[in-house]
Formats: C-alpha cells, sequence, structure tokens
C-alpha cells in the first residue's frame, strides 16, 4: 500500500507531525515506530520517570569512552517507545530563551526562526492550565499545569535561591527565564501529556492516518535522487513501502542520523570504511552534536522531606494507591519540578546555569542513592562550546551507534561547569535549607579545589537527555536541511526533530522539539508560508 507522507519515528515530533498531517483529509500518513505502545502504568504516571533512565522504554545505548571525562562511558537513554522522550522524560515544560532563537536567526543561518516567528506554536500547542497569555496558549493539545505535589523543601529551596542572589519567577517558561520558581511540567489532570497521549492518540480515529508500531526501518529509499519511500524490517521479514509525496525523518537526534548513514546518505568517507554505498556524501550529518552534561550534588535531609522514604515496595505501593484515588501524593511529582537559571557571572544578559530540583536520592541511572533520606540539585551548562559526533559502528542497522558527545573538549565548558556546581553547592548551604538539609555527601565538604572536583565530575558527570544539532538547518551549502526542514541534495526527504537546532538551546528541549513540528506541518501544508 502506497501512502503520501511516511513518517520515521513516533517521538516528541513524529507524533505531532502525524496527528497535523492527517488534517488533511485527501492525504495518506504512516507513521512507523520501532518501540511499542505506552501501556504501562510508569508511562502515565509522572514519577514513573525514575524508571525511565534504568531502561524501561529506552534502547540501552551508551556513550564511547569520553576523553576529557577520564575514559568513562555514559548510560545515554534514548526512548523506544510511542511518544519518544515526551514519553520517559521528567516532563520539564521550559523553552529556552528568546535570544536562543534569534541566535539561530541572526548569527546562524536560520533567518525566519526569531523567537517572534516560532513563539506562536508554542502557544499552539499549549493547554496551559494557568490560562492564555502573550506567552502562553490554553486551545491546543498539549496539557501544561503546575506542579500537583510539591513538598514544603521545594519552598524552602526557593528561598535558599533568594538568599544566595537569585530572583523568584513565576513563569520560567514566559518572558524571562532568569530566576528560580516552579517548572511547568507537560502533565494534564496529574496525568503525564505525551504527544503520544495528547496529538497522536486523539487522531487515530481519521481513516487517513495508519500507525504500525515495534517497526524498524532499515534504510531509506532513493531513487534518481528523490526519497521514494523505506525498507523496513517487521516480524524478520524485509518490506517496501512507497512514500507519493515524502519521506519525513523523526527519529531524533541520534536516529536521524545512524538511519542516514544506514541509508547511504552521510560522510562519504565513513560510509566506505563500513562498505556501505554512497548515495550522498555530506560530512554535516551526525556532526555538530551537542548535549547538557550534568552535575550534580547529594545532600543527606534531616528527616522525611523527599520522596525517598517511598523507596520501599510497601510505601510505594501506597503511593500507587493513592496516586490512582485521588490523582495526588508522590507518584503525582515529576521528581523535578524546581528549579531555574542563573548567570554564569555577574552582568551577563543571558543564563548560563540551569538547576533541577531532585526530590530524593539516585532518582537516575548512576546517581548515588542514601540509605536516609536525601535531595538533589543538578546543575548544566546552557550553552556548552563542545561539539561531538554520531557516527555506525557497523553497516547492520540492529548494531548501536556510536555516540560521542565529546564532553569538555572545549576547556570553557569545564571551567563553566565548576562555577555552576560551586554555585548548587552554595545555594544548598544557605540559611533557608537549614531545617531540611543536614549535610553535603556528594561531592562532600572535603572536596574543594578544582582538581578534587574535575576528578568527581569525571567519576559522576551524567547527560541531561539533551542531544541535538547532528541534522542541522542553515542556509550554507554544508546544511543537512533548508529553513523548511528539507534535506539538500534529496528531493522528498525532510527531517523534524531535535536533530535540526543549530545550536542548542539554553534549556530541556522537549517543547523546542514539538514546535519544531508544529512549523514542519506548516511548512508541509502551505510550503509558501
Amino acid at each position: 500500500m502506497d501512502f503520501d507522507y511516511i513518517i520515521i519515528g513516533g517521538g516528541s515530533a513524529g507524533c505531532v507531525l502525524a496527528a497535523r498531517l492527517s488534517e488533511m483529509p485527501d492525504a495518506r500518513i504512516l507513521l512507523l515506530e520501532s518501540g511499542g505502545r505506552d501501556r504501562h502504568p510508569f508511562y502515565a504516571i509522572p514519577a514513573g520517570f525514575a524508571k525511565m533512565t534504568k531502561g524501561i522504554g529506552s534502547w540501552g545505548w551508551s556513550t564511547v569512552p569520553q576523553t576529557h571525562l577520564g575514559n568513562r562511558v555514559l548510560t545515554y537513554t534514548q526512548a523506544r517507545v510511542i511518544g519518544g522522550g515526551s514519553s520517559i522524560n521528567a516532563q520539564i515544560y521550559t523553552r529556552g530563551t528568546a535570544a536562543d532563537y534569534d541566535r539561530w536567526a541572526n548569527q546562524e543561518g536560520c533567518p525566519g526562526w526569531t523567537y517572534r516567528d516560532v513563539l506562536p506554536y508554542f502557544r499552539k500547542s499549549e493547554r496551559n492550565s494557568r490560562g492564555a497569555d502573550e506567552f502562553h496558549g490554553a486551545d491546543g493539545p498539549m496539557g501544561v499545569s503546575d506542579p500537583a505535589a510539591p513538598l514544603p523543601i521545594c519552598d524552602a529551596f526557593l528561598s535558599a535561591a533568594e538568599e544566595y542572589g537569585l530572583p523568584r519567577n513565576p513563569d520560567l517558561a514566559g518572558g524571562s527565564q532568569f530566576g528560580v520558581g516552579y517548572y511547568q511540567l507537560t502533565q494534564r489532570e496529574a496525568r503525564r501529556a505525551s504527544t503520544a497521549s495528547a496529538f497522536l492518540r486523539p487522531a487515530l480515529h481519521r481513516a487517513n492516518l495508519k500507525v504500525r508500531m515495534n517497526c524498524r526501518v532499515a534504510r531509506i529509499l532513493v531513487t534518481d535522487g528523490r526519497a521514494t519511500g523505506v525498507e523496513i524490517t517487521e516480524g524478520g521479514q524485509r518490506h517496501q513501502l512507497k512514500a507519493r509525496r515524502e519521506v519525513i525523518l523523526s527519529a531524533g537526534a541520534i536516529g536521524s542520523p545512524k538511519l542516514l548513514m544506514q541509508s547511504g546518505i552521510g560522510p562519504g568517507a565513513h560510509l566506505a570504511e563500513l562498505g556501505i554505498e554512497v548515495v550522498h556524501d555530506n560530512g554535516s550529518v551526525g556532526a555538530n552534536l551537542q548535549d547538557h552534561l550534568d552535575l550534580f550534588t547529594i545532600w543527606e535531609c534531616t528527616g522525611p522531606h523527599t520522596y525517598d522514604t517511598y523507596a520501599s515496595p510497601f510505601r510505594a505501593a501506597l503511593a500507587g494507591l493513592r496516586y490512582l484515588l485521588t490523582r495526588t501524593g508522590p507518584a503525582a511529582s515529576s521528581l523535578f519540578e524546581t528549579g531555574g537559571f542563573a548567570p554564569l557571572a555577574e552582568g551577563d544578559t543571558e543564563p548560563g546555569i540551569q538547576f533541577h530540583l531532585g526530590l530524593g536520592s539516585g532518582i537516575e541511572a548512576g546517581v548515588e542513592k542514601l540509605r536516609n533520606a536525601g535531595v538533589t540539585l543538578n546543575s548544566a551548562v546552557t550553552r556548552p562550546f563542545s561539539r561531538g559526533t554520531v557516527r555506525l559502528s557497523a553497516p547492520d542497522p540492529g548494531a548501536p551507534p556510536l555516540i560521542d558527545p565529546n564532553y569538555w573538549s572545549d576547556p570553557r565548558d569545564r571551567d563553566n561547569a565548576l562555577r555552576g556546581l560551586r554555585m548548587a553547592r552554595a545555594i544548598m548551604g544557605q540559611p533557608a535549607l537549614a531545617p531540611y538539609v543536614a549535610r553535603e555527601v556528594l561531592p562532600g565538604c572535603g572536596v574543594g579545589t578544582d582538581a578534587a572536583l574535575i576528578d568527581y565530575a569525571c567519576r559522576t558527570a551524567k547527560t541531561d537527555h539533551h542531544p541535538v544539532g547532528t541534522c542541522r538547518m542553515g542556509s550554507d551549502e554544508a546544511a543537512v536541511v533548508d529553513l523548511q526542514l528539507r534535506f539538500k541534495g534529496i528531493d522528498g526527504l525532510r527531517i523534524c526533530d531535535a536533530s535540526v537546532m543549530p545550536s542548542l538551546i539554553s534549556s530541556n528541549t522537549n517543547a523546542a522539539t514539538i514546535m519544531i513540528a508544529e512549523r514542519c506541518a506548516d511548512f508541509i501544508k502551505s510550503p509558501d508560508r
């Protein structure tokens, strides 16, 4: 059976795109997702995020040894479930600053992508519980709401940040990102609002939309310089599916360049080394990888002030029952619903550090779990200078990719990360938190020199799960896609996901990925916009 549009990847972008394109009654849409359905209750329960970085709904990939982190290999969670990252993330709704998008437009060759250009698409997606205003929408599919289960330690953290010198900000996705506050979350009525539940599921009744799960795409088919369809692996058999209008790749900043290279589209020398026939040589495919690297400090609490007290099976079951009956309690928490943004240096006009307060210890994979109740404060440099790559490890589509974020290859990122970690420790040591925290466990009070902190960071740093940039858009010849996300050099092929961002925005990336998909749908429906 032929389709007009074949979308590869049912993640944050792919689900939005499938739903929006299916609004065209004369177009047949096929969405292909390599993962399964989001039936497990952890996908709907906000606190289910704690299970996600530990394997549920992910590919189980890791980075290559990171040269500048003592050759450490980091777990690199990438979603393998319908809804993609929006089904497994911490549900934090932030957008970055206006300057992020203005930089894309004015400095990175992407005119038409200023904050003024993209703001209507952020608003279009939102069903914000606070209602509509200049920055937010209230009529879109995506539930955005205030935290349902904040704890007293959250407000104490905000007071401590004020004591440190950061202002409170009631809307961290509004006119300014500076300061600290409660993050709004992609939730509706205390349930996760993934793009699968918010966008795709309401569209499934349309006869022109088909979705195939557990379907791995082996390669994109290209004939005479045009993408004509895909070859899929399903039930151990390979089949070809044809696209009359476009193939749209939405497999994410790791999956999209991986599939392009499997199809012979990418850096020719690398493909030739693997014995893959070069269909189109573009060295920018898989380059320009950027990600937020996270350093954290963990403190032991003076009492049961966080959700660590619900770690036992019995108490976890009680929390689950409470959630089912009342939509309140520990299971209604995203576990990272408080935080904010700080400048790297006095006088900076844009935030350089982002904080996420974790309401426990050992929440994410690789992070130490304390015996007593603990609290975690993550810090990340918002605009890293380091750039990495995605490459193939083998021509076999089933082989994991070589993911090299190349963290700290630019020493400015290391220096800024240490500044952020020192800020986090200083905030946690303010008087407002004294009733809640007893002592610093990590890095530990004896760890204070740059050399000691670098050693600590090399042993413990983790990804914030924000990879972007590996199929960047731009006006220059080396860009992978043009300003309407059409692949340069192959007709009928478009890329729509975080891989097209020319540079990393200064916050979590899920909302921006949804915005990109909203714009892409409009580009397809109205090419002259």
